[in-house]
């Protein structure tokens, strides 16, 4: 086959996913794939939030649970994400594995998590994360080092018997998507990107193709 043939052949090929019809379903397939392959944290992903004057800021977070309702992540609500995203309740993410050249971007409307999944998730982590937790006051300028380590010292004494309480501060977000694109490297940069709408989280989704 000549190498005109062989571009042709690449080209042309269906992608691994030009069937799909349900975009969550297809983004735990290739999470699944990212956690075998990623050599770190495949469950980072980037979060996009803009402040009040429309100046957008972008930091990495870790998605901590996903299902038909959206996408779940954990931070303090005082901290500038959660500021910005309190003030208009809509986000963006984006999911980048180097290890399968794919990624992910989801955008929408944001939802607090319920008390009862924020507890779920605050006491499943190792205690010293739950101590950091009331120790950081996340975003907010630190004086030194040594201020973080003595308010962690604080709080380890606070709480040092029993549980450690969740931070009334401390909670999640659930990104409720209104669009995913998922987007595949392929040769010469004729890559596949397929995105999924809808209008509201009652209405099907809709998908197309698009140019890379």
């Amino acid at each position: 086959m000549s190498n005109k043939e062989d571009t042709l052949q690449v080209i042309t090929a269906a992608p691994d996913f030009a069937d799909a019809d349900e975009p969550l379903k297809l983004f735990a397939e290739w999470m699944a794939e990212a956690t075998k392959s990623e050599p770190n944290d495949a469950n980072a992903m980037s979060l996009a939030t803009v402040d009040v004057d429309g100046l957008p800021n972008i930091r990495m977070v870790l998605l901590k649970g996903y299902d038909e309702a959206g996408f779940v992540f954990y931070t303090n609500f005082e901290s500038q994400k959660g500021i910005e995203i309190l003030a208009n309740m809509k986000a963006a993410a984006n999911f980048h594995w180097k290890s399968l050249r794919r990624q992910v971007r989801v955008r929408g409307a944001v939802e607090k998590v319920s008390d009862a999944e924020a507890d779920d998730y605050f006491s499943s982590r190792p205690r010293d994360s739950r101590i950091g937790a009331w120790a950081s006051q996340q975003s907010r300028p630190l004086e030194s080092r040594f201020a973080l380590e003595k308010a962690v010292a604080k709080f380890t004494a606070k709480h040092a018997i029993g549980a450690v309480p969740r931070p009334p501060f401390w909670s999640g977000f659930r990104i409720i998507p209104s669009y995913i694109e998922f987007w595949h490297d392929r040769p010469f940069r004729l890559h596949d990107r397929i995105a999924f709408r809808r209008r509201t989280p009652q209405d099907a989704w809709t998908k197309q193709r698009l140019y890379p």
